[in-house]
């Protein structure tokens, strides 16, 4: 197994190189002046299991073109098989047309990966499961509720209630309810435009009860911010907590975390947090452990189903 990483996360690319207990690949990605992307492996991987580690970030453009030229480096340099490990699926939310002449963008990303030599992709909670059904190879979509799971229950709280942000959260945050011994509540919410969602009714009971809105990414806060308002108006108590997977936290993002004041927002390592999180009660879930185990798994062909479904 040769293990390399992109430029868009150094610190989940050492930690995940210390848990396997191996070295980081060497290789050379930069830029030529007119902006286009240059990458090379420094060392001779033919024949080698080859894995390569790239996350979406705020610069997810960059991130994802250097990531297809790596893999095709990969099968151009002869490797056995090229795995993707891309912890945060860009372009996740364009899994459908929604509106007239709208591209299905996540559809897209799937064939580049493809075509562009990956044979396998990890990738941990995608925005909505369908997109597994866009690739023709193998697709393991990791599920980080194990982790919340963990931490919660370390918290020992009581009255608690998960909250679904959207009916379409409903089904992943009753895994996560059910696992924790919580109740479940949904919110009914409306967007008006991108960035922007509107809380029309709390389906649920969250009176007197401490609350987690649980939720796969935090991009602007603009669903965040407004489900916090909203279980506040329906009698919920103070303690509110954000659990979400993906810290993306672009543009008003961190001003909004700031005076929304949750208690505690709870995210993994999927992507870097940005700088300026000071006066936001991060607690931030490494996910190198799951990671590492589910390669180990798929290095000796073990089933990797039981690390991130108990």
């Amino acid at each position: 197994m040769h293990l390399f990483a992109g430029s868009s996360h150094p610190a989940l690319a050492a930690a995940l190189a210390k848990e396997l207990k191996t070295p980081l690949g060497k290789l050379t990605a930069k830029k030529f002046s007119c902006g286009e992307n240059y990458v090379k492996f420094e060392e001779s991987i033919r024949g080698k299991d080859v894995y390569i580690l790239q996350t979406a970030t705020q610069s997810v453009n960059e991130d994802i073109m250097e990531l297809f030229l790596l893999c095709q480096a990969a099968k151009l340099s002869f490797a056995k098989t090229v795995h993707v490990i891309l912890p945060n699926f860009p372009y996740a939310r364009q899994d459908r047309v929604a509106e007239p002449r709208e591209p299905i963008s996540a559809k897209l990303i799937a064939t580049l990966l493809e075509t562009a030599g990956a044979d396998h992709v990890m990738t941990i909670d995608l925005h909505s499961k369908q997109i597994q059904g866009f690739f023709q190879i193998p697709v393991d979509a990791i599920s980080g509720i194990p982790l919340f799971v963990d931490y919660f229950k370390t918290k020992k709280l009581k009255d608690l209630v998960v909250v679904a942000p959207d009916v379409g959260a409903a089904k992943r945050s009753k895994k996560f309810a059910d696992a924790l011994g919580a109740d479940l509540a949904i919110l009914h919410k409306t967007r008006t435009k991108h960035h922007e969602a509107v809380v029309t009714e709390v389906v649920g009971d969250v009176k007197g009860k401490t609350c987690i809105l649980f939720d796969d990414m935090i991009d602007t806060g603009s669903s965040l911010i407004p489900a916090r308002s909203a279980v506040l108006k329906a009698g919920a108590n103070s303690q509110i907590y954000a659990a979400v997977t993906h810290p993306i936290l672009s543009g008003p993002a961190l001003e909004r975390l700031k005076k929304a004041k949750f208690t505690e927002v709870v995210v993994t390592d999927t992507v870097p947090l940005p700088k300026g999180t000071s006066g936001i009660k991060f607690k931030v879930l490494p996910i190198a452990p799951m990671l590492a185990q589910i390669i180990r798994h798929v290095e000796s062909g073990e089933s990797v189903t039981g690390i991130y479904s108990k």
